[in-house]
């Protein structure tokens, strides 16, 4: 029961990082540096395997999707924080604060689901690379990047439903750069628990069952990799799986702190840090870290500088 007295906020102000006009402009220039890379680089991943011949494989096509997701992810958040730090205007409505975090949460769920989907693909190619064309074929790629696009939609709807019917009625202050459903939750002027008990068992559901999916298949892809009888043939093997390992445990290990570790007393110092890792830092390093590691991406990057190197040089 509320007092009937009480306004609904309209709009949320959105501290981020405080400090000196000095300090917001750095913090404003590297931010754009780090979104106009991280469009670039996923941006490259995708134009790249969609147009090379050597790239038009279920891996690949993974890669392409995931590229997709975080470019939206990052979308989400970052150009938002950019307008604040230029405007100094740290304000949002409430219709787009709550639109914020919905995008946000379905672009990160189905981004974990399609992260155990990659770790299953690896399963089958290292595992079961006989029967690895019939398991994982183009029909079967296209339904599981689909299902996890509608398990992510589904995952946050509630949630989400829950948190816009909300009442905040004090402080529309949020102690963040984006909005995130914690200290959303923190503001409300009502009974909180069966939305935080909910976002609990989806969230814990949503990382630890997928990484689970992972750790299995990482578990059975070591056990045949260590069995190969050439050191060649166990480099060969690990070097395909390498680089969905590498992001799996930066996305795992930030989110995990986040949402599942996440309590009052946590500093929101490290709260925030998390998030930057989790949102904005991971989709910049994934396109270096599946290039870097990559001899065919990089064979195809080479091969498509050279022929603009050419095309320029008939021009001229």
């Amino acid at each position: 029961m509320y007092s009937e007295n009480w306004t609904q906020v309209t709009e949320f102000v959105l501290i981020g990082f405080p400090g000196s006009w000095g300090l917001q402009l750095i913090l404003f220039l590297g931010l754009l540096v780090t979104y106009v890379v991280t469009i670039m680089g996923n941006v490259l991943i995708i134009v790249l395997s969609w147009s090379d011949h050597r790239l038009q494989t279920q891996m690949y096509f993974f890669l392409r999707n995931l590229s997709l997701l975080e470019l939206g992810w990052v979308s989400v958040v970052v150009p938002k924080m950019l307008v604040s730090l230029l405007t100094r205007d740290y304000s949002i409505s409430f219709a787009a604060c709550i639109m914020q975090s919905y995008f946000y949460f379905l672009l990160a769920t189905t981004d974990y689901f399609l992260l155990a989907v990659m770790s299953l693909d690896r399963y089958l190619a290292v595992c079961r690379p006989l029967h690895y064309e019939t398991l994982m074929s183009g029909p079967i790629c296209v339904r599981l990047v689909i299902a996890s696009w509608i398990s992510g939609f589904l995952w946050v709807l509630s949630p989400t439903i829950l948190m816009a019917n909300l009442p905040f009625c004090s402080s529309n202050v949020i102690d963040h750069f984006f909005c995130d459903s914690w200290p959303l939750m923190q503001l409300s002027c009502g009974d909180t628990q069966l939305l935080k008990l909910l976002a609990f068992i989806l969230s814990t559901t949503v990382l630890l069952g997928s990484l689970a999916l992972t750790a299995i298949s990482y578990v059975y892809i070591f056990l045949t990799v260590f069995r190969a009888p050439t050191a060649t043939e166990r480099r060969k093997a690990f070097s395909t799986c390498a680089s969905h390992l590498t992001v799996v445990i930066i996305a795992y290990g930030g989110s995990i702190f986040l949402y599942i570790r996440t309590s009052e007393t946590q500093s929101l110092f490290l709260k925030k840090g998390a998030s930057a890792l989790v949102c904005i830092i991971t989709p910049l390093l994934n396109p270096f870290i599946f290039s870097l590691r990559n001899d065919k991406v990089k064979q195809a990057l080479g091969d498509a500088l050279k022929w603009h190197r050419n095309i320029g040089t008939r021009k001229l």
